[in-house]
């Protein structure tokens, strides 16, 4: 072999020891950008996010819970409406009457009076002509009992503004201050409303 085949060869072999070195290089480098890829998919903060995750989950946990009280309360406020409004509406029933009872007892007044004037004898002409007031006038004391209307039952009780109103005051001797002497117009009562006061003469 030659000198000019000899130097080939030994070129041809520096080559193929160069590419051979720089595949070598190749790798290595690309391990070390693995490795560096890996470093920095370890220095991630794992805490970091794992702390963001539990804030939103807390956070969302806290606006499920408002939520919830809201619900609880516009449930609440509902339930107390609708107590009300049929307390109201109970209420309202119950007195509906009561415009339509005040407008009826001055006429029992008139029949009471009518009927007053009337004496022990039943036999005379007066007394023939108000048998017929004394039939309406129990009739629309039925009707109004019916409908737990009732007069107040007042003489010889003690006075009270609650039932009462005083017009007059006179001295009786042998009765205590404070007592309902005579009673000038009954006093109503619809249930346990009082809706007209009885007008009476009280002891001084």
């Amino acid at each position: 072999m030659d000198k000019e085949e000899k130097y080939e060869k030994h070129e041809h072999e520096h080559h193929d020891h160069e590419k051979h070195y720089d595949k070598h290089e190749d790798k290595h480098e690309h391990h070390d950008k693995h490795k560096d890829k890996k470093c920095k998919c370890d220095k991630h903060d794992k805490h970091k996010e794992c702390k963001c995750h539990d804030d939103k989950l807390e956070e969302s946990l806290k606006k499920i819970k408002e939520l919830e009280e809201e619900v609880l309360k516009a449930k609440a406020d509902n339930i107390n409406y609708r107590k009300r409004k049929d307390e109201e509406v109970s209420k309202m029933l119950e007195f509906a009457n009561e415009d339509l009872v005040k407008d009826i007892l001055p006429s029992i007044d008139n029949f009471e009076r009518a009927i007053n004037l009337d004496d022990e004898n039943l036999d005379d002409e007066l007394s023939k002509f108000l048998a017929g007031f004394k039939m309406i006038y129990c009739h629309l004391v039925e009707v109004m009992e019916k409908y737990d209307v009732k007069a107040i039952d007042d003489k010889g009780k003690a006075f009270d503004p609650k039932f009462h109103q005083a017009v007059l005051t006179e001295k009786v001797e042998g009765m205590e201050p404070g007592m309902v002497v005579e009673v000038m117009q009954k006093g109503y009562m619809l249930k346990d409303k009082v809706i007209r006061p009885a007008m009476v003469k009280v002891s001084e």
